[in-house]
């Protein structure tokens, strides 16, 4: 899927090496055609669900910090500004923008059903983040400033944190079918129709590769049927038309509440670690000791 090219592409300039690396051990597969075999773990599933969240959101973050720094704002102002810009750049560009086709084409509905699964992986991105870029901007002035390598040498290391920090709120999306992971357009769909969330044992399902059925009859056994590309058949049910609701994640509202209620206690220790460790209110003028 070309969102998820460009969310490798964006990663890979945020982390680095690291994220060359990621790339990779999770999705690149000895030979092209192995890729839908090749991406259908679970566990590859979340890293692509992770990067496609982390492309969004460290990219509204980034660009927010830079505007906070030229605006000469405090820390904790900064902190603020690069949650709403990092979320509204997740949501509403990279998850439901992107992503509308799984949705019937429509935005508004992709809006709707990517709020949840967004903002708990943006909570998960800046729990990740937080400490490292405050407490390593509270100790080098320099490493404030977009002009310094320093700056991107912070963010590289508070997206790599990010990342580490939001692939358990991935990984558990992914299994409850709450978000899409890691696939091909025969998993995750294309041109329009609804397909429904899919997770687990019927995403592997889903991405195996199609055989032909000449191969079989070389020896001797019958032909395997063609995996269809409508993945509605997997719950015995008909295609839902664009715009149906009627595909719902296995989750429920008590578990989606719980998830929640551990990324916000995930953020506030880490703004609280933050604040111990640097100076929330610190600003771009404030002369450090030494300087």
């Amino acid at each position: 899927m070309t969102v998820m090219k460009w969310g490798f592409i964006l990663v890979t300039l945020f982390m680095g090496p690291v994220g060359a690396f990621i790339y990779v051990l999770s999705c690149k597969p000895p030979v092209p055609e192995a890729h839908a075999e090749f991406v259908t773990p679970l566990w590859k599933q979340a890293v692509g669900s992770t990067v496609h969240c982390l492309a969004g959101d460290a990219t509204g973050i980034i660009l927010a910090a830079a505007l906070t720094t030229a605006m000469g704002l405090r820390m904790w102002h900064d902190l603020v500004a690069e949650y709403v810009l990092g979320f509204v750049f997740g949501l509403f560009i990279f998850q439901a923008l992107f992503m509308r086709d799984m949705f019937g084409g429509s935005y508004s509905r992709a809006v709707r059903k990517s709020l949840y699964p967004e903002w708990v992986s943006m909570n998960a991105v800046m729990a990740g983040m937080v400490p490292v870029m405050v407490i390593l901007m509270s100790r080098d002035m320099s490493s404030m400033h977009p002009s310094s390598l320093r700056f991107w040498g912070v963010m590289s290391l508070a997206t790599i944190a990010g990342f580490i920090a939001a692939y358990p709120v991935n990984l558990w999306l992914v299994g409850v079918g709450a978000k899409h992971g890691m696939g091909t357009v025969l998993a995750l769909g294309k041109g329009g129709d609804t397909l429904p969330l899919m997770a687990g044992a019927e995403l592997a399902i889903a991405t195996q590769p199609v055989q032909d059925p000449g191969m079989h009859s070389l020896h001797g056994a019958a032909p395997q049927p063609k995996a269809k590309a409508d993945m509605h058949s997997l719950h015995g049910a008909a295609p839902a038309s664009s715009g149906s609701d009627s595909t719902l994640p296995r989750v429920t509202l008590p578990q989606q509440l719980a998830m929640a209620g551990l990324t916000l206690i995930a953020l506030w220790g880490a703004t609280l670690l933050a604040g111990v460790g640097g100076k929330l209110g610190m600003g771009t003028g404030t002369p450090m000791p030494g300087m």
